[in-house]
């Protein structure tokens, strides 16, 4: 599957109606005055979000979309139709860019919220509408006018309050399946998980959204791999948790992956590093005890982190977990606090 976060369309609204040139013509009335309606207005297209739609996958495949033209007036002063407005459902978090001049356009980061994208056409005038003391008999009618035509681009950002970042096979996802109603796709290989994955947390007083952010490779800041991707769908996120693996197949140290996911993130344009962020060692479980101090020690030490964002935990069997839990709903609780 690939990872779709991002989808270049190409919209237009409907096009107005034009206008009718018409003249009563009843039995009696041979010279009967001009009758010809306007003509509809063309349909606007807009962005509903659909907070159970998660991807822009539905995009892959569709991306050239056109709301309904107005219809035609008519004579006996009638009015053309309306077209009917576009609604094209995104996720939440959708943000909308021109894709000519790069300028955010909309961001779609309100639940079941509806933005519009582009304005249908004006219908045009009929020639009732030109009638005066000087002119009894207009034969002038006016086209309807194009509706709005767009190149967009589409950007989808997460919105989560907690982020895990951690390099593949970091046992993030295992974490997120064990605490959640998430079940994220696990394996043994790098970028097991191709899209993130959103687990709701219930805690004791509150809920709150976890997000498993696929595998950052060193250089994902710069675009290798997938992980400027990835990347960006951290920025909306309040906490990041970044996970190290103990046993770790590459051989690193904990010291040497938080320095290099570190590094990654502070290359980031969005200044990923000014987040608040925690150390979570997973796989305590492969690992003897007595190792686990000196682990934390070195951390400690060389990064310059403080204790009580240190956590030891084992995803695959539990152990840690529910203290680290317990600390995070706090944290999350705080956070939101703060910001009302």
């Amino acid at each position: 599957m690939n990872f779709i976060d991002e989808a270049y369309l190409e919209i237009k609204a409907g096009d107005g109606g034009s206008g009718a040139s018409s003249f009563r013509r009843e039995k009696y009335i041979p010279f009967g005055g001009p009758d010809g309606g306007d003509g509809g207005k063309g349909g606007d297209i807009f962005f509903k979000v659909n907070t159970n739609v998660n991807t822009l996958v539905d995009f892959q495949n569709k991306k050239i979309f056109n709301a309904k033209n107005g219809q035609k007036g008519a004579g006996k002063n009638k009015f053309g139709a309306a077209g009917d407005d576009l609604y094209i459902e995104v996720p939440l978090g959708t943000v909308v860019y021109d894709n000519s001049t790069g300028e955010e356009l909309i961001d779609c980061n309100k639940k079941d919220a509806e933005y519009i994208i582009a304005k249908g056409g004006d219908g045009g005038l009929g020639n009732a509408k030109f009638k005066s003391s000087t002119n009894q008999a207009p034969r002038k009618s006016t086209p309807g006018f194009e509706g709005e035509k767009r190149s967009i681009r589409l950007e989808l950002k997460s919105l989560a309050d907690v982020g895990l970042v951690g390099f593949p096979n970091a046992g993030k996802s295992t974490f997120l399946n064990n605490v959640s109603s998430a079940k994220p796709k696990i394996g043994d290989y790098p970028f097991t998980t191709l899209r993130p994955h959103l687990g709701t947390i219930k805690g004791n007083e509150s809920s709150y959204v976890i997000a498993d952010i696929p595998g950052l490779i060193e250089g994902a800041s710069e675009g290798a791999g997938l992980g400027i991707k990835f990347l960006k769908h951290i920025s909306r996120t309040g906490l990041l948790l970044i996970f190290v693996d103990l046993n770790s197949s590459e051989s690193l140290s904990p010291v040497q992956q938080i320095t290099l996911l570190k590094n990654e993130l502070d290359s980031f344009k969005d200044d990923l590093t000014q987040k608040v962020s925690w150390i979570i060692c997973n796989k305590i479980d492969l690992i003897q005890k007595e190792q686990l101090k000196s682990i934390k020690e070195q951390i400690e030490k060389d990064l310059k982190i403080k204790s009580k964002e240190i956590f030891f935990i084992s995803a695959a069997t539990g152990e840690g977990t529910k203290d680290l839990l317990k600390t995070l709903e706090t944290e999350v609780v705080n956070t939101k606090n703060e910001l009302t």
